[in-house]
C-alpha cells in the first residue's frame, strides 16, 4: 500500500461524501450527521450505511420530528430494507426513535445543547453515551469530523485507525487533531482500512 500524507490530506470526509454541511454548524446538518453517525455504528459495511442514509434522505426523513412521525414499522420497510440494512433494521429503528426522542425531549430539539452543557471533551463523549445503543466506536464517528467545529469534540483516534498510520510510517502526533488536515487524514486512513478489509 503505498499513499502520501498529501493524498491523505485530499481525503474527503464522510459528512462531505453524504453532502452533510457540518461547517455550518446547525441543528439541521447534525441531525443528519448523527443518523449518519448512528447507521455507520452498527458492525455493517459501510456501503450498507451510506445506501440506508441516502434512503432517510430520499423519503425527506432528516428531522427528528418526521422519523418520529414516520414510526418503527415505516424505519424498517421500507427505509432499511430499501438501504440494505436488513441484519440490524429492527434494532437500529429502535435506536433512531429511542434518540430522536431524547433529543426533542431533554435537548428541546438542539444537538448544539448537548456541546454547550458539556463541561469538556471527555464529558461530551459520556453525555453522547447516554443515548441509547450508542457506544465508544458511534461517539468517535460522530466527533471526530467536528473537531475543528466543536471545541469540546476531541475523541481519540480509534487503534484501528493509529494501527494503519503505523503501517504507513505516519505519526499522527506530529498533526493538531483539532485541524481540517488531521480528520481529513484520519477519514483516508479509515479508508484505507475498509479497503483492507
Amino acid at each position: 500500500m503505498n499513499v502520501s500524507i498529501e493524498e491523505l490530506k485530499n481525503s474527503e470526509l464522510y459528512s462531505e461524501e453524504l453532502n452533510i454541511e457540518l461547517r455550518k454548524n446547525t441543528d439541521e446538518e447534525l441531525f443528519k450527521w448523527f443518523l449518519a453517525s448512528i447507521l455507520f455504528g452498527a458492525r455493517i459495511q459501510a456501503k450498507i450505511a451510506k445506501n440506508t442514509y441516502k434512503t432517510f434522505e430520499k423519503y425527506d426523513l432528516l428531522k427528528p420530528k418526521k422519523i418520529l412521525d414516520a414510526g418503527r414499522d415505516y424505519l424498517v420497510s421500507p427505509i432499511m430494507r430499501e438501504g440494505g440494512y436488513v441484519r440490524y433494521d429492527g434494532k437500529t429503528s429502535d435506536q433512531i426513535l429511542k434518540n430522536y426522542r431524547t433529543i426533542l425531549d431533554k435537548y428541546n430539539g438542539s444537538l448544539l445543547k448537548i456541546h454547550s452543557k458539556s463541561n469538556s471533551n471527555k464529558e461530551l463523549e459520556k453525555n453522547l453515551k447516554k443515548f441509547h445503543g450508542i457506544g465508544s466506536v458511534t461517539v468517535n464517528i460522530f466527533l471526530r469530523e467536528l473537531r475543528p467545529i466543536w471545541e469540546k469534540a476531541n475523541p481519540e483516534p480509534l487503534d484501528r485507525v493509529k494501527n494503519i498510520a503505523e503501517e504507513l510510517d505516519i505519526d499522527l502526533s506530529e498533526f493538531n487533531r483539532k485541524s481540517w488536515d488531521f480528520v481529513r487524514v484520519e477519514a483516508g486512513l479509515i479508508r484505507l482500512r475498509e479497503k483492507i478489509l
